[in-house]
């Protein structure tokens, strides 16, 4: 996985998104417990938690870089970023892709052999930028639930994730696949997951 394929994502994802800026960003995202302004934000507060963990010349090993995260209600995400409300969702959506630009710059520049923490394993670059482009389909995903709009990425990018992050998995159809690998979703003869994980380490180096 490259920064490249990250911004690739990102952009097909905003370029759907901001077909619903008129629209309802307080509706509840898909089946998840946050509305979609709280999901958008998670998701630019994803970006931005795994870029501080790339830049550091000696980066965590043993936990997050100590921001202050924060939730705004019971229940909501726990972000260190959340966006400005008078700004709406187009100022929203500036800084989900303010956010994804700090980890795809990190994991461009960031050399191959550095590992930094995540609670999954400790991850390189690419794991990173694979881990980035997870969590902005599968959120676009719910994002667009609740939107009512239309979501479906490349399967190709999702094969790529797949293989990286989900090794114990067949990647039959990408798509609905990676939705089933993280919970959303049902495949034929596998049940919908109630819990799941990536591997986010390297399957082979230091």
């Amino acid at each position: 996985m490259t920064a490249d394929h990250l911004d690739h994502a990102v952009q097909l994802a905003l370029g759907t998104l901001r077909g619903a800026l008129d629209l309802d960003w307080d509706a509840r995202a898909g089946d998840l417990d946050w509305s979609c302004w709280e999901t958008a934000e998670h998701l630019a507060d994803d970006f931005f938690g795994y870029a501080v963990r790339l830049g550091p010349r000696t980066p965590p090993r043993h936990g997050e870089v100590p921001y202050l995260w924060q939730r705004l209600r019971p229940g909501g995400p726990s972000n260190a970023v959340h966006a400005d409300r008078s700004a709406g969702p187009a100022g929203l959506l500036r800084v989900v892709e303010a956010s994804a630009a700090l980890l795809t710059a990190m994991v461009r520049t960031t050399p191959a052999h550095v590992r930094a923490w995540h609670v999954w394993g400790d991850a390189d670059p690419d794991g990173f930028a694979a881990m980035g482009i997870v969590e902005t389909l599968v959120h676009t995903h719910d994002l667009a639930a609740g939107l009512g709009l239309t979501w479906e990425p490349p399967g190709e990018l999702c094969e790529l994730v797949l293989r990286r992050l989900f090794p114990h998995v067949t990647p039959e159809a990408p798509w609905p696949t990676l939705l089933w690998a993280t919970g959303r979703g049902e495949l034929p003869g596998r049940s919908r997951l109630s819990d799941w994980r990536w591997f986010a380490a390297p399957a082979a180096g230091p």
